[in-house]
C-alpha cells in the first residue's frame, strides 16, 4: 500500500476514533488506527497530521449531523456568548471547535478563564445556581508537568472552563492540532465575529434570548430529585423510591428505543407529579412540564396510567378505541412494559447525571 493511501486510510479510522468517542485525543487516535490498520510499526512519516483528522471528524460530522450541526454551531456561539457576558470579570476567551466551527456531535463549549484563585470562580458559578465539577489534570510536555484545573457544568450545553493566572490573559497559547498560536475571541471580539458571520441575525434579540434561555435539563433535575424522597408501596413497588423506579424504566427504554428522545423523556419523568401531587399525579407532571416537553412526550405521560389497565384487562372498550385512534398507542404499550419492568430491588440502573446527559446528547444529535 503506498504510503498517502496508508495516510489517508489512518486519517479516517483515527476520525471514526475520536467523532464515536471512543478516543479523545489525537495522538491516541491516531497510533490505535495504525496499529489496526498495518498490525504493526507505522514510519512517522506515514502518520496523517492532526489537522488531516480533524477534516475527516468534519466530513462525517456533515454526513451524519447534516443540516443541524449548523443551526447547532449558531445556537452554541450563543450560548458560549451569553456565558462569557456572565463570567466577564475573568476576561474570558473562546476557543475551540464552536469558534473555528469544527463541532461535532457532544462537542463542549470550551472558555478560558483568568483568575489566581478556583475559588473566585466557583463562587460565582454557585450564585449563577449552576452545578459544576471541578478537574485538576496533570499534563506531562518536554519534559515538564503542569496541573490544569478545568470545570465542567452544563446550561443548555455542556461547558468547559480552563483556568490560568490572571497575568497570562494576553499570552498565546499554541493549538495542539496547527501548532500556531491558538485561536480565541473576547466578548467583544466575538460580538463582531457573530455579526460578520450572521449578516442577518439580530444579535441583540437573539443573545438577550439565549441568556434568558431555561435549560430543560435543568428543569428536569430539579423535578427528578425529590423522588428520592418518595416511598411507594411495596407491593407495586419493590423497588422503593421513585427516582430509582424512574432510573431503571429509562433504562429499559433505552434498551428498546435508544435514539427516540421522546420517549425516553417520557419514561424518565413519567412520574415526577409523585412528588407534587401523588393523588392525580399526571396531571401534576404536565402541568410542571409545561413548556419543556413535545407534544408527544406530554401525550405518553399523561396516559401511562392507562397503559397498565390495558395490559390487566381493566380499562374500559370505548377508552380502550380512544386510545388506539392514537399515533402513539403503540409507543404507550411499550412504555408501560418498560414501567412494570423497571420495579425490581437491587438491579443496577444509571445514575440520573448519566441519563439527563444521554438525553442532552441526543438533543444536540437530531435538534
Amino acid at each position: 500500500m503506498n504510503s498517502s493511501k496508508l495516510r489517508r486510510q489512518i486519517a479516517w479510522e483515527a476520525a471514526r476514533l475520536m467523532y464515536s468517542r471512543q478516543e479523545t485525543e489525537y495522538f491516541t487516535a491516531k497510533k490505535k488506527a495504525a496499529r489496526q490498520l498495518c498490525k504493526g510499526w507505522v514510519k512517522p512519516a506515514d502518520l496523517p497530521s492532526n489537522v488531516e483528522v480533524r477534516d475527516q471528524v468534519q466530513l462525517l460530522a456533515r454526513m451524519f449531523e447534516g443540516e443541524a450541526r449548523t443551526d447547532n454551531l449558531r445556537e452554541m456561539r450563543l450560548a458560549a456568548l451569553a456565558m462569557m457576558r456572565r463570567l466577564a470579570p475573568f476576561r474570558p476567551r473562546l476557543i475551540g471547535s464552536v469558534l473555528t466551527g469544527h463541532i461535532r456531535q457532544g462537542s463542549d463549549i470550551d472558555l478560558h478563564l483568568f483568575s489566581d484563585t478556583t475559588e473566585a470562580v466557583t463562587h460565582m458559578l454557585d450564585q449563577e445556581g449552576l452545578r459544576y465539577v471541578v478537574e485538576r489534570k496533570q499534563v506531562r510536555k518536554l519534559g515538564a508537568e503542569q496541573v490544569f484545573t478545568h470545570i465542567h457544568f452544563s446550561d443548555g450545553f455542556q461547558f468547559e472552563l480552563t483556568l490560568y493566572a490572571a497575568d497570562q490573559a494576553h499570552y498565546v497559547f499554541k493549538s495542539s492540532i496547527t501548532g500556531k498560536g491558538i485561536e480565541r475571541a473576547s466578548i467583544a471580539e466575538l460580538e463582531q465575529f457573530l455579526v460578520h458571520e450572521y449578516p442577518d441575525l439580530d444579535l441583540a434579540a437573539a443573545a438577550a434570548e439565549a441568556e434568558n434561555k431555561v435549560d430543560r435539563f435543568q428543569v428536569y433535575e430539579s423535578l427528578l430529585l425529590p423522588l428520592e424522597n418518595v416511598k411507594q408501596p411495596l407491593k407495586f413497588h419493590p423497588e422503593g423510591d421513585a427516582l430509582y423506579h424512574s432510573l431503571q424504566v429509562f433504562d429499559h427504554a433505552r434498551d428498546e428505543l435508544a435514539y427516540d428522545e421522546e420517549f425516553l423523556a417520557a419514561a424518565l419523568l413519567h412520574d415526577i407529579g409523585k412528588a407534587i401531587d401523588p393523588q392525580n399525579h399526571e396531571a401534576a407532571a404536565i402541568e410542571a412540564l409545561d413548556g419543556f416537553i413535545t407534544e408527544r412526550t406530554a401525550w405518553l405521560i399523561e396516559h401511562h396510567m392507562l397503559a397498565h389497565q390495558l395490559a390487566d384487562g381493566t380499562l374500559g372498550a370505548r377508552a380502550r378505541r380512544r386510545l388506539e385512534q392514537s399515533e402513539h398507542f403503540e409507543d404507550l404499550t411499550l412504555l408501560g412494559e418498560c414501567d412494570r419492568a423497571g420495579r425490581q430491588a437491587g438491579v443496577e440502573a444509571p445514575e440520573l447525571e448519566e441519563a439527563l446527559d444521554y438525553l442532552r446528547e441526543l438533543g444536540q444529535m437530531f435538534g
